[in-house]
């Protein structure tokens, strides 16, 4: 079963229901406690990194997610799911992230002809070939994104993702157990639904 961590800021409906769309079984999680009967664990996101983080404090995520991640487990992250795992955010300064991954999510600092938030579709050229999600995916396939800031590129393993607007940016990461988009795979249609797929079966593998 895969968990999807509601912590009050997920974008748990269309993540949901692509899941049951996919045929895979999953559950909306409330507590902590109950990661504990998952094969895998999805952290969704919307909304502002200082109050994503200030929810999954409140709801004792911190802890369970960095255990859960550091036991090796299946996790994907997704948008705001993926910039919590840095080490902070423009956005929140002074607000620690989860610091998973190195480095610090930056806001979009464009001419005036690039619209922020970016809200629509973009292509991501795959930085590694090899990540579990890119299975049978094309690569430059388009997905869908919504945000107002940004994963800096690191220049390391973690990067298997990027995209282009008004500058480069790390669009998906993979670091052992871990798998991150910025983007919203679940709202992506065919190539979304790949990738979801992709991540159910890699679960299983593990």
């Amino acid at each position: 079963m895969i968990g999807i961590i509601d912590y009050g800021m997920g974008n748990l409906g269309s993540v949901s229901n692509a899941c049951r769309f996919l045929g895979l079984p999953f559950s909306i999680l409330a507590r902590p406690e109950e990661m504990k009967a998952c094969r895998a664990v999805i952290l969704p996101g919307v909304g502002a990194f200082g109050d994503c983080m200030d929810h999954l404090v409140r709801n004792g995520y911190v802890e369970a997610v960095r255990e859960w991640i550091g036991a090796s487990r299946p996790f994907l992250g997704i948008c705001l799911g993926l910039q919590v795992l840095y080490e902070g955010s423009e956005e929140s300064p002074g607000v620690p992230g989860l610091g998973v991954l190195p480095g610090r999510v930056r806001r979009f600092n464009l001419p005036p002809e690039w619209k922020v938030p970016q809200i629509g579709w973009n292509r991501v050229r795959q930085v590694r070939r090899d990540c579990p999600l890119f299975a049978e995916v094309p690569d430059g396939a388009y997905f869908y994104f919504v945000h107002s800031y940004y994963a800096e590129k690191t220049n390391t393993a973690v990067d298997a993702g990027a995209t282009e607007y008004g500058l480069e940016y790390t669009s998906a990461v993979w670091r052992d157990n871990v798998l991150a988009v910025q983007f919203h795979p679940e709202k992506s249609q065919k190539n979304g639904l790949q990738m979801l797929r992709n991540f159910g079966r890699w679960a299983d593998r593990r």
